[in-house]
């Protein structure tokens, strides 16, 4: 972390300057929620500060009627909601209407467009680039897509990025022409230095799309292990495998400190940067990311009702 590199005698002022960069970097995140997870919440109004995205993934198996009626709780409470649409759960295009209109008519005008964890789609879509051809989301105002800082084996089983960089200039261009706003949601990583590299790539390769980065919330080591394995965390695994050989550290709650401080002071110190907000990933529940927030983002973690 930055503080490794200041002397004794100003590990102070470091401390000021890291928390003032935590604070910025925090400012504007955005969480996830599932319905089920979602009824365990009292009130939203006391743990995210005003205005928070709320993304809603739809797993599959997963009621529309839920996915609706938490869009329409989280919505009347003052946040901003941001359901998945899972390309390869949707079964056709009429489909895809009613769900839009479903979430219209409760005030969203948001969606993360994705391919879905489905190995074989149920009907005709299959990537997120379909749902973007389809004109389904005419008057959304954000269509956010899925973004792959250490690739896909999905995607490029060959394990190169080859097919995931080529989907991210394809979407770069259609936000150009698209009224939407767009921005690439990632999955979730544990170390900054192949994020950073990551991101620096998209800007040299022309694609212009802001990165809402991914980070997992506070959690048992055992729990993110399992998570990331399962959802195709790459290289920044090793960091969780690292800590899991130190006895004294493998019953101790993972925090995603270090990590979110070295990419906030990569932010500070190059302000053209291409990350724009952070994305969480609550697995170790939404209280616990919320009040970690509250406790290292300063004025960015203040709920709406404090």
């Amino acid at each position: 972390m930055a503080l490794s590199f200041f002397r004794k005698d100003t590990k102070e002022s470091a401390t000021g300057a890291q928390a003032a960069e935590m604070e910025a970097f925090l400012k504007g995140y955005s969480i996830e929620v599932m319905p089920r997870t979602a009824e365990k919440v009292e009130d939203f109004r006391a743990l995210l500060p005003k205005g928070t995205r709320v993304y809603i993934a739809h797993i599959d198996g997963t009621p529309i009627e839920d996915m609706v009626a938490t869009a329409k709780r989280i919505g009347a409470e003052g946040f901003d909601v941001m359901p998945h649409f899972p390309a390869r759960i949707i079964k056709d295009k009429a489909t895809l209407v009613d769900w839009v209109g479903r979430y219209k008519d409760v005030g969203v005008n948001q969606g993360l467009l994705l391919a879905g964890g489905v190995a074989t789609p149920v009907g005709n879509y299959a990537t997120s680039m379909q749902l973007l051809e389809s004109g389904a989301f005419a008057g959304f105002e954000r269509l956010n897509v899925a973004g792959h800082p250490e690739g896909n084996k999905d995607i490029d089983p060959d394990g190169s990025d080859k097919m995931v960089m080529e989907a991210a200039r394809w979407k770069s261009a259609f936000a150009e022409r698209s009224d939407a706003k767009i921005a690439m949601a990632t999955q979730f990583c544990f170390e900054a230095a192949p994020v950073i590299a990551w991101v620096d790539r998209l800007a040299a390769e022309g694609i212009k799309l802001p990165v809402h980065i991914g980070v997992a919330g506070p959690a048992k080591l055992q729990t993110l292990i399992k998570f990331a394995i399962s959802c195709g965390v790459g290289a920044s695994l090793r960091v969780l495998q690292k800590r899991a050989m130190d006895v004294t550290k493998l019953l101790l709650p993972y925090e995603p400190t270090e990590f979110v401080a070295d990419l906030a002071a990569h932010k500070a110190k190059n302000p053209g940067f291409g990350i724009e907000q952070v994305h969480f990933f609550p697995l170790g529940g939404i209280k616990t990311n919320a009040q970690w927030v509250t406790d290292n983002g300063g004025a960015s973690g203040v709920p709406a009702n404090a």
